[in-house]
């Protein structure tokens, strides 16, 4: 259900079950789990990228998962969303860089995995859909994720209505980064790949718990404080003074000529 791919320091997670449309199942989530948490372990790994094989990206929950789930007990049920929630929250909070590489369709839990990447890059055919309400349910689990993307108010009427809409309406709304030609894809991805690898290993895997943290502490001065001593610590730490260093000596840092 799950192919991985090691380049150097990329690692390249693809969902495989393409005559589903990668769909998500208990297994495909646990599976998932487990190889984003072997990735965040890794001091090799510098990059994630996520993708899917086939005609889309994922289409959210499997037909005979959500069947078995309709019959399950409610405790059964939270049990099931809290896994997840667990995989949503691992890749969220990934220390990481990672990217979701979109050639295709992206509903339900599978515009989770695109919002929860920290750069997401889509083609102008992929469809995107918070197709929940249609059942009687809603997107709750990826809910965190989804608003941090796109905003309380664009997500107020894509749950409600069920909507699909394309990759210039994600663009606009912030669940993707970037729309390029299908032809283009993989050398946009390779860009973005190529520029996290120049920067500093702890500073791309610290960038989005610095952005979480500003977001989640509403008081000035705790920010100012926090945020004085982290770029002190980074000043003085052994990866910022070889960045300092190499940039002063016009050279490259030590971690792009290993590469």
């Amino acid at each position: 259900t799950l192919q991985k791919q090691r380049d150097g320091a990329v690692l390249r997670l693809r969902l495989e079950r393409p005559s589903l449309h990668n769909a998500f199942d208990a297994t495909l989530i646990a599976t998932l789990t487990q190889a984003l948490g072997e990735a965040g372990a890794d001091a090799s790994v510098r990059v994630v990228v996520l993708e899917g094989s086939g005609a889309s990206f994922s289409a959210g929950a499997d037909l005979n998962w959500m069947r078995g789930m309709a019959s399950a007990s409610e405790a059964e049920n939270r049990v099931d969303a809290l896994a997840l929630a667990r995989l949503m929250r691992t890749l969220d909070e990934l220390p990481k860089p990672t990217i979701a590489r979109v050639h295709g369709a992206a509903f339900g839990g599978g515009v989770g995995l695109v919002a929860c990447c920290d750069i997401a890059i889509g083609v102008p055919e992929a469809k995107f859909g918070l197709t929940e309400s249609k059942l009687g349910l809603l997107p709750a689990v990826i809910s965190p994720y989804v608003i941090a993307a796109i905003g309380a108010r664009q997500a107020r009427r894509w749950f409600a209505t069920a909507e699909l809409f394309d990759a210039a309406t994600a663009l606009s709304i912030g669940l993707l980064h970037q729309v390029v030609a299908t032809e283009q894809l993989d050398a946009v991805v390779q860009r973005q790949i190529d520029l996290l690898l120049k920067a500093g290993p702890v500073a791309a895997a610290s960038a989005k718990s610095l952005i979480a943290s500003v977001v989640a502490e509403p008081d000035g001065s705790i920010q100012d404080h926090s945020n004085a001593a982290l770029i002190a610590r980074l000043r003085a730490s052994p990866e910022g003074q070889e960045g300092l260093s190499a940039f002063l000596d016009k050279r490259p840092p030590a971690w792009v000529t290993k590469e």
